[in-house]
């Protein structure tokens, strides 16, 4: 069984007086797929904005290869290890796709830079020609693809990924997919938040399903696709 890379232990998170997360607790093993999975407003994002440093929990820990990072802020986080792809992109929309990818290139932990332009390019044919276009006139699908492989140029050990495919047209989302499932072909450790079980049932390895911010299942994606009560219940299957 492969070592884990990511482990969140227990965390309590809040938004100034408000609690959003209760002893949320996961583990994501190198190499895999961990799909996380709740409604609308059950504290997925959350636990990405925990995990990648914008948020501080104020009990808990949250560990990457065994070092607590739970304190860290982002930037240090980033260079630790971690990508963090947001549900709202956050592209610059002044800049061209090619500076976009750019910005943010930097070596993983080890001095590699196993991601480059070109390799993104590879990965993600639909930016390479539209290298020179601004940002800002892309297509929510195309800045969806650029704000993933900005985050590959970061050469991370773990990929976080906010709900790839809100708002995305069907042929987008399934590009999308198509993509998670190069990446995790490749090797690529992954975080995926989703509204959606059926889009991470062939992509997912384990689930973590939560709800009013607390992980009321865990386990391999097969069992959660088999137990309708949890599905039915948390996630209106």
């Amino acid at each position: 069984m492969s070592a884990e890379v990511l482990q969140v232990e227990g965390i309590d998170v809040y938004y100034g007086t408000s609690q959003v997360l209760f002893n949320m607790s996961l583990a994501v093993r190198q190499g895999e797929t961990l799909a996380l999975l709740g409604r609308n407003g059950a504290g997925k994002s959350t636990t990405m904005k925990a995990i990648a440093g914008v948020l501080t929990p104020r009990r808990g820990q949250v560990k990457l290869r065994g070092k607590d990072i739970t304190s860290k802020p982002p930037h240090v986080i980033s260079r630790a290890g971690i990508s963090f792809v947001p549900e709202d992109r956050q592209i610059f929309p002044d800049l061209s796709v090619e500076d976009n990818l750019l910005i943010a290139i930097k070596p993983n932990t080890g001095g590699k830079k196993d991601w480059s332009l070109e390799r993104v390019y590879d990965m993600l044919p639909l930016l390479a020609p539209l290298k020179a276009r601004l940002g800002g006139q892309l297509s929510g699908g195309e800045q969806q693809m650029l704000t993933v492989g900005r985050a590959l140029m970061g050469n991370p050990d773990v990929l976080l990924l906010d709900e790839p495919s809100e708002g995305l047209a069907p042929i987008m989302v399934q590009k999308i997919g198509d993509l998670i499932e190069t990446l995790r072909g490749v090797g690529t450790t992954i975080v995926l938040a989703e509204q959606n079980l059926h889009f991470c049932l062939g992509l997912a390895d384990r689930a973590v399903v939560i709800d009013k911010g607390a992980d009321v299942f865990v386990g391999t994606i097969d069992e959660l696709n088999a137990d309708a009560e949890i599905k039915q219940r948390y996630l209106s299957v």
